[in-house]
């Protein structure tokens, strides 16, 4: 069963189901049918032997009368004999002949009974439907007789044969016809699947992540599914997009420090080292280890997992501040979060650092840390301008950086730092003006 398709799998669970519920629509019509056929012979059989019983009350010298107890039943023949209570016949019919109802053992406990019973016998080979009941008096010769009528049930067990076969034939027939439609049905219903399929080893065969899945033609579970897989595929193609101008971006970061470091060695090996050369190695190795540092940092925000540590905020901006005298504190509110104290801290330094660098030379720098709405704001301020309104889509995109920041230290690394932080603390972080603001949400504290 593991190796068969879903569609052979659907098809074959479908006619096992109609098979059986068509078998037992089979089993139960069989016996319902048997059943109305018996009750309507053990009526038979009863209204015949109360048609006696009457007899031998108002008019026993009827039962001595030939052919007296031959008249037929409404669509069948009886056999009837009557016996008196040692047993000796009274009266029997014609249809019988030489041939007698067997007594036995069911007569003697009707007549010690008193109550009337069904029970089958067979005679001359013929399988008949016996009802015999109790006559209080037979003959005047005192209590105890009995009434035997029997009639053939063989009819009952033919038709129940014969009602057999055709259900089992019509059901065999109506199971095939049902199966082929069911079949026809998941196969239409799954084509889609099949497309989306063949769809998925298209992309996996030519690695293209910018290719989509045919849409499905109508709306429904495989619609909602196409829908999904094709936004993860974008979102594949935006990773992989990403991935390759951080590679890019990166490789030619990290080109420049090695380029300068490599060229000050060479120089250093052909005409010795001086101050002023170790200070630029030491510049160099300082930025590419710097450089080096942001991009695991930038790495490992991207993949990490969100912090659960209990992080107060004001203490935060408080350390972040001290010690420096461009640096200030406007409105701080005591507020505390869930998160990550040193990733927090690392975000705060970042944009402590982008105001100073890229504010006026001599001017001040404010924090503030407010609460509103269940959000906590720490915003960063210095006193210029800020970026240019075209500029602030572009601020915290990697490596990228502004016109005026030419010949400023940085690898456009500080500010997606400070919004991976954001984003992994289930945050935001935002510009305006020149005030850069970290949004983050204030859960509840165990």
């Amino acid at each position: 069963m593991r190796t068969r398709s879903l569609q052979t799998r659907v098809a074959l669970a479908s006619v096992a189901a109609i098979l059986v519920a068509v078998a037992s629509f089979g089993i139960a019509a069989n016996a319902l049918v048997g059943r109305e056929l018996r009750s309507s012979l053990d009526k038979a059989l009863r209204r015949g032997a109360v048609d006696v019983v009457r007899l031998t009350v108002s008019a026993p010298a009827v039962l001595k009368s030939p052919g007296a107890l031959d008249a037929p039943a409404p669509g069948r023949r009886l056999f009837v004999e009557v016996l008196d209570r040692r047993g000796r016949i009274l009266a029997r019919s014609l249809s019988l002949g030489a041939r007698l109802l067997p007594a036995g053992p069911v007569v003697t406990e009707v007549q010690s009974s008193g109550h009337a019973r069904f029970d089958y016998i067979t005679l001359s080979g013929q399988r008949l439907r016996r009802y015999t009941a109790p006559v209080a008096d037979v003959g005047g010769r005192g209590s105890g007789g009995v009434v035997m009528a029997a009639a053939d049930a063989s009819d009952i067990d033919v038709t129940t044969q014969r009602l057999r076969n055709v259900l089992l034939i019509t059901g065999l027939a109506a199971t095939a016809l049902a199966g082929a439609l069911a079949a026809a049905l998941i196969a239409g219903g799954l084509r889609p699947l099949r497309r989306l399929s063949q769809g998925a080893a298209e992309i996996e065969r030519t690695s293209d992540p910018s290719r989509r899945l045919p849409e499905a033609s109508a709306a429904g579970e495989i619609a909602d599914l196409t829908a999904v897989l094709n936004r993860m595929l974008a979102a594949l193609e935006s990773a992989r997009d990403s991935e390759r101008r951080f590679l890019a971006d990166a490789s030619h970061e990290l080109r420049t420090p090695i380029a300068a470091l490599a060229g000050n060695l060479e120089y250093a090996d052909r005409h010795g080292t001086d101050v002023e050369l170790l200070a630029d190695l030491r510049q160099d190795a300082t930025r590419l280890v710097r450089l080096v540092d942001q991009l695991l940092l930038l790495e490992r925000q991207d993949g990490a997992a969100p912090a659960n540590d209990r992080v107060d905020l004001a203490r935060l901006v408080a350390n972040a501040t001290a010690g420096t005298d461009r640096v200030g504190r406007g409105r701080v509110d005591p507020v505390e979060v869930r998160g990550d104290a040193d990733a927090l801290s690392r975000a705060l330094a970042n944009l402590i650092e982008n105001a100073l660098v890229h504010g006026p030379p001599d001017g001040a720098v404010r924090v503030e840390l407010r609460t509103a709405d269940g959000r906590a704001r720490i915003s960063v301020t210095d006193e210029g301008p800020g970026p240019a309104p075209g500029e602030r889509a572009h601020l915290f995109e990697r490596f990228w950086r502004g016109d005026a920041a030419g010949g400023r230290p940085g690898a456009g690394l500080g500010l997606p730092i400070v919004a991976a932080i954001a984003r992994r603390h289930g945050g935001s972080a935002s510009v305006d003006g020149s005030q850069f603001t970290i949004e983050l949400p204030v859960r509840p504290l165990d």
